[in-house]
C-alpha cells in the first residue's frame, strides 16, 4: 500500500477543518502526484502534530483538504538540544550539511564565518527549503531553526546559558569524541565545525580558553569540511541523543 505524501504546515490543524493548501503544496499534489478528490496526504508541525487529511476541491492553484484524524500527537522533546555551527562551503556541501543535519535531529543551524571561511554568500531561503523537504520525508514533526549566519565570536556568545560546545579540532589536540560525549549526557551542546582550510591558531586557542568548551579528535584523518560535520551529528546522537 503506498504510503500518502508528508507535508509540513504553518496553518493550525485540528479535526474537520477544511485547509486550503499554499500553491507549492497543490502542485505538488495535484501537479506532481496526479492525486485528486478523495486522495490523502498526511499534515503536520510541530505545535498539532501529524494529520490525515483529504482532498476535497483541485483548482487551478489551490488544492483543498480536510482533516479527518490525528496519526500523531505533539511529543515532548526526548533528548538534549543539538545546534550545529558550522562554516559555510560551497553551495553542494551546504546544502548537504543542512539536509544531514535535520536528518540527525539538529535543532538549530547556523552558518558561522572563521578566519579562512571562503564561501560567504549563504542563502538561507533555500537552506530552510532543504531543510523542510528533509523533515518531510524523515518523518520529523518539527524543523530545525536556520539562524543568520554570524562571525565565529558573536555565534558563541548568542548559545543559552549552559551549552556546552563541541569544538571539532582538526589541528589534533582534542580528546577522543566519545570521551568527551559520554560526560555531556543530558546537556544541550552546540557542535562546531570549521571551514576547508581549518580553523587558525589564533581561534584554536581562544576555543580551548573559552568556558565549556571541549575541544575532540574526529580520528587521525583529515576530514572534509561536510563529513566533519555529519560524523560529530552522528556521535552525539548515538551518545547522547535520542537514538539509545
Amino acid at each position: 500500500m503506498p504510503v500518502s505524501p508528508r507535508l509540513y504546515v504553518e496553518s493550525p490543524l485540528a479535526g474537520g477543518v477544511l485547509l486550503d493548501l499554499g500553491e507549492e503544496a497543490s502542485n505538488y499534489l495535484a501537479r506532481v502526484l496526479r492525486l485528486g478528490l478523495g486522495g490523502e496526504a498526511r499534515l503536520f508541525n510541530a505545535r498539532d502534530g501529524e494529520w490525515l487529511a483529504r482532498i476535497e476541491a483541485v483548482g487551478a492553484r489551490r488544492v483543498s483538504v480536510r482533516l479527518e484524524s490525528q496519526l500523531r500527537a505533539p511529543g515532548a522533546a526526548t533528548a538534549p538540544a543539538l545546534t550545529l555551527l558550522f562554516a559555510p562551503v560551497k553551495k553542494d556541501g551546504t546544502d548537504l550539511i543542512a539536509e544531514k543535519a535535520t536528518e540527525l535531529g539538529a535543532a538549530v543551524l547556523r552558518p558561522v564565518f572563521t578566519e579562512r571561511t571562503q564561501t560567504r554568500a549563504v542563502r538561507l531561503d533555500r537552506m530552510r527549503k532543504i531543510t523542510l523537504e528533509a523533515a518531510e520525508q524523515t518523518e520529523r514533526l518539527d524543523l530545525p531553526e536556520v539562524l543568520e549566519p554570524m562571525a565565529l565570536s558573536h555565534a558563541l556568545a548568542a548559545l543559552r546559558p549552559g551549552t556546552a560546545l563541541v569544538f571539532c579540532d582538526e589541528g589534533g589536540g582534542g580528546e577522543p569524541v566519545l570521551d568527551a560525549l559520554a560526560r555531556l549526557k543530558g546537556r544541550d551542546a552546540a557542535i562546531l565545525t570549521g571551514p576547508e582550510g581549518g580553523f587558525t591558531e589564533f581561534e584554536r586557542s581562544a576555543l580551548k580558553a573559552r568556558p565549556d568548551t571541549f575541544p575532540v579528535s574526529l580520528g587521525p584523518r583529515i576530514l572534509r569540511a561536510e563529513t566533519a560535520a555529519i560524523s560529530a551529528m552522528t556521535l552525539w546522537q548515538a551518545v547522547c541523543g535520542d537514538w539509545g
